[in-house]
């Protein structure tokens, strides 16, 4: 494949599609404080939407386009096996950022907006905990330092991955570029939720909530600045093959463990199936049409 130059128009549309996936996270903040109730049903068959379209572009589109850059390098035999191992490590790698994150700070944890106008300032989002006034400052600040660095670093850890499986898969192709940035910005929508509820839980405070939110966003164009200043300048037909099968393995294994068991948390167990299903026949016609 032809690879870009590293000042090129394509590698701005690159960034501005990581830029765009990564700071939905706003949004999904924005509607835990200017809605009342969580649209269930939507955010169960959007993020089934997601997981069918991160789901399909992998495994027909990436991971083929990876084996055919790594076999013509390095034949057929070896190409293959190249492309296997990238694969499951990439899920490898994913899985290990997973397992890193404490369940409690983790970003993807299901929350509702109903979450927010049940927590109330002058409580600590422990139901009956009514403390004195200095008391609950303190435990006010130490549960905001906690709470901003963890969630800082949760969705740090989470969310370069998908910033560079986002840069990549515009910068090779922006047919494959542009569904996979709306699926990412989609999936990060509930995580903007996600984030600012336990935020708003420790200061009361709703513009700190929304500002740390949508600020974690910026993990994603962090993970678009690695593939471009340490991957970009090696990158040949070998590199982008390995990393391309890697990047299909971080997807299907986002879509596997988050989007789908969110989606089912969210709503029921069908409407995240029709959404998985859409996805899928979306992205599948649309590659057909753009060939």
């Amino acid at each position: 494949m032809e690879l870009p130059d590293m000042f090129s128009t394509e590698v701005l549309i690159a960034f501005g599609l990581t830029v765009f996936a990564g700071l939905s996270t706003g949004i999904g903040s924005a509607l835990a404080f200017f809605t009342k109730t969580t649209n269930t049903r939507f955010l169960a068959i959007a993020l089934g939407f997601s997981a069918g379209v991160m789901i399909y572009v992998s495994m027909v589109e990436i991971l083929f386009k990876a084996r055919e850059s790594l076999v013509s390098d390095n034949g057929i035999v070896q190409g293959s096996w190249i492309t296997l191992i990238s694969f499951f490590g990439g899920i490898a790698v994913i899985a290990l950022i997973d397992r890193l994150v404490p369940t409690a700070e983790n970003p993807h944890e299901v929350r509702m907006v109903e979450d927010v106008s049940e927590a109330e300032p002058g409580t600590i989002g422990k139901q009956g905990s009514v403390e004195s006034e200095a008391s609950r400052d303190k435990h006010k600040k130490s549960k905001l330092m906690r709470m901003g660095l963890m969630s800082a670093i949760a969705i740090t850890v989470h969310n370069i991955p998908e910033g560079l499986a986002t840069f990549i898969a515009a910068l090779s192709d922006l047919s494959i570029g542009i569904p996979i940035a709306i699926a990412i910005a989609i999936h990060n929508i509930p995580e903007g939720i996600a984030v600012s509820v336990p935020i708003y839980y420790a200061t009361g405070s709703k513009k700190k909530a929304f500002k740390y939110s949508f600020l974690s966003g910026l993990a994603e164009p962090v993970g678009a600045l690695i593939g471009w200043l340490i991957l970009m300048p090696y990158l040949n037909n070998s590199m982008f093959g390995v990393i391309f099968a890697a990047v299909a393995g971080i997807m299907v294994f986002i879509s596997l463990d988050e989007l789908l068991p969110a989606a089912r948390e969210y709503g029921e167990h069908h409407l995240s199936i029709y959404g998985l299903i859409s996805g899928m026949a979306v992205m599948g016609v649309s590659l057909i049409l753009l060939m």
